[in-house]
């Protein structure tokens, strides 16, 4: 039986470069497609539909940052950005406009390729069986708040709330523990693990875009411990 390669779109105005990524990921089994342009890339993910896109920040026409608005406006697709700028400041933006991770050039194609699968790996889960309740220590609830790591559901206020995976299993695991300090460097470690080469504002922002979604109530809060890390506080 023919398997399923996974798809991932290579956004790179470089040719040498994205052929090279191509070769790369094609000896590991993935099916690719390159686009030059920030159009071209729009259109690709939506029609082509990738599992995943390597996103370069610096193209002609729409830059790389307006595409990953785009993508992010319409779907979850896990993307990777790649940028030779190595600024805090790129950083953080790129992280806060829904990339999951970011690679500096020039990068060594192995870390490239460890990169995509550890993303890749962080987005599969098998689906729940329909038949079966979630098991009781993978929901958390409090007053108009529900999170489920079975399904990967977020309700609050009694409506379900889009959250990627990695925030949700970060609001989870916050929530799981009441009125607990974590540090900044165990959340990394416990929601990324040692796979993921980045920094601890990875955390930050993924606390500010939670934050967005769900607002501190009467009963429970996310609370910023300054200088050391987070609580999920309750009363």
């Amino acid at each position: 039986m023919a398997v399923t390669k996974q798809k991932i779109l290579i956004v790179d105005d470089d040719s040498n470069i994205a052929e090279l990524i191509s070769l790369y990921l094609t000896k590991e089994f993935y099916e690719t497609k390159i686009a030059e342009d920030g159009e071209e890339a729009i259109r690709l993910h939506q029609e082509w539909q990738p599992g995943l896109v390597l996103l370069d920040l610096m193209l002609p026409g729409i830059d790389g940052y307006q595409v990953c608005r785009e993508i992010r406006a319409k779907s979850q697709t896990p993307i990777i950005m790649l940028s030779a700028k190595g600024e805090v400041f790129d950083k953080v933006l790129g992280l806060e406009l829904g990339a999951d991770d970011y690679i500096e050039k020039p990068f060594d194609p192995k870390e490239l390729v460890a990169r995509v699968k550890a993303v890749l790996r962080r987005y599969s889960r098998p689906a729940p069986e329909q038949s079966q309740e979630a098991p009781a220590d993978k929901i958390v609830r409090y007053k108009d708040l529900e999170i489920n790591q079975t399904n990967y559901a977020v309700l609050y206020m009694g409506k379900p709330v889009d959250m990627p995976p990695k925030e949700l299993e970060l609001l989870y695991f916050l929530a799981s523990s009441p009125n607990r300090v974590f540090t900044r460097e165990q959340l990394l470690d416990q929601i990324w693990g040692y796979e993921y080469i980045g920094d601890t504002r990875t955390v930050d922002v993924h606390i500010k875009r939670i934050r967005e979604k769900i607002h501190d109530s009467d009963n429970w809060k996310i609370s910023t411990i300054w200088g050391i890390g987070y609580k999920f506080e309750t009363k």
